[in-house]
C-alpha cells in the first residue's frame, strides 16, 4: 500500500435522479492521522462516507484505498477498511469477547492474541465478559471499534460516533480513536456534529458544503497556528500603560484586560523586550485563536452541522 495516504478521494461525484449530490470531491487521509469530516445538515457527509466503504456507488471520480480503487478492485480496497456507519450491531445475549471471537471466526488471520490486543486498546478489560445488554452505549461504541479494527485496517470509518454518549464517553471515545493511529499507524476518518469534539480529536478537518469541500484545514501543529493566529494577547500588570509604550507598533487596544495587537513571530520577542525595559511586568503572551466553531461558521454562515 502506498504510505504517502490511506485514502485518498479524487474529484467524486454523486448524482441521484438528476441532481448533483456530491460534486468533485478530492481529499486524501495519511497514516495515523484523524481526520474529521464537517459538515451542515445534507451537506453529503454521509453519502461520502457510504460511497467509500462501499454502501453506495460513484457516479464519477475515484475513491483509492492505498493502491487499489473501490469501483474497480472493491474486494481489495475493501479488506484494508474498518468501519461502524450507524451504531455498531452486537449479540445482545452474548459476552462481548464471544461476539469478537464469533466475528473472528470469519476472518482466519484474527487470533486470540489480537483480540486480546484490541480489548486492552478499547479499554474494555474489565467488561470483556460481561453480556453486551449490560454494557452503556459508550461500551458498545468501544466494541464496535474493537470488532472495526481487529483485522488490523489501514483505515477506520466512524460516522457520527460519538451520538447518545454522555460527556465521559465521547472523551473515551476520543482517546482511543487518538491511541489507536499513534499506536497502530491506522488513519482515522470520522463524522460528527459535535465541533469542540473534533477540535480535540482531530489533526485536519475537511469541511464540506452543498456537496463541494469549501476548506481542508489542520487542527494541530505550527501550520494550524498560522491559519488561525491573527492577533497575540500579552498578560501585562499595567495593560493600558503597556499599550501607550508600545505606540506606533501597530494597532493595538486594551480587551478584557489584556494587550492585543497584530504582531509575527519576530515581532512578538520585539515587543516583550520592549515592555520588560519598560519596568512592564508580562506574565503571559498566547495567539488569540478562532475555535473551529468560529472558522467553521464564517465559511458556511449560520447553517446548522449535523
Amino acid at each position: 500500500m502506498a504510505e504517502s495516504n490511506v485514502v485518498r478521494l479524487q474529484d467524486v461525484t454523486k448524482v441521484i435522479g438528476g441532481r448533483t449530490i456530491i460534486d468533485r470531491v478530492s481529499f486524501e487521509v495519511r497514516p495515523g492521522e484523524v481526520f474529521g469530516f464537517l459538515g451542515p445538515n445534507g451537506s453529503g457527509k454521509t453519502t461520502t462516507i457510504r460511497m467509500i466503504v462501499g454502501l453506495m456507488g460513484v457516479t464519477s471520480g475515484d475513491i483509492r484505498i492505498g493502491e487499489y480503487s473501490v469501483r474497480t478492485e472493491f474486494a481489495k480496497a475493501i479488506v484494508h477498511v474498518g468501519a461502524i456507519v450507524e451504531n455498531p450491531e452486537m449479540y445482545k445475549f452474548l459476552t462481548g469477547y464471544d461476539n469478537l471471537l464469533h466475528y473472528a471466526r470469519m476472518n482466519p488471520s484474527i487470533t486470540k492474541e489480537r483480540i486480546r490486543e484490541v480489548v486492552e486498546l478499547v479499554g474494555l478489560q474489565g467488561r470483556i465478559h460481561d453480556k453486551v445488554k449490560k454494557y452503556s452505549l459508550g461500551m458498545r461504541q468501544r466494541l464496535g471499534v474493537a470488532q472495526a479494527i481487529m483485522h488490523r485496517p489501514k483505515l477506520l470509518v466512524l460516522d457520527e460516533p460519538t451520538n447518545g454518549l454522555d460527556p465521559a464517553g465521547i472523551r473515551e471515545l476520543r482517546d482511543y480513536l487518538r491511541r489507536l493511529a499513534q499506536d497502530e499507524g491506522t488513519a482515522v476518518l470520522v463524522s460528527s456534529h459535535l465541533l469542540s469534539e473534533m477540535e480535540l480529536m482531530c489533526d485536519r478537518v475537511a469541511i464540506l458544503q452543498k456537496g463541494k469541500i469549501i476548506d481542508v484545514r489542520s487542527i494541530r501543529g505550527e501550520s494550524a497556528m498560522s491559519a488561525v493566529a491573527d492577533e497575540v494577547q500579552f498578560e501585562v500588570d499595567h495593560p493600558d500603560a503597556a499599550l501607550g509604550i508600545l505606540e506606533g507598533q501597530g494597532k493595538g487596544r486594551v480587551e478584557d484586560g489584556l494587550l492585543t495587537l497584530a504582531s509575527d513571530r519576530a515581532g512578538i520577542a520585539a515587543i516583550n523586550r520592549k515592555l520588560v525595559e519598560a519596568g512592564i511586568n508580562v506574565y503571559g503572551i498566547r495567539a488569540k485563536t478562532k475555535s473551529l466553531e468560529d472558522q467553521f461558521l464564517e465559511m458556511t454562515g449560520s447553517e446548522t452541522i449535523g
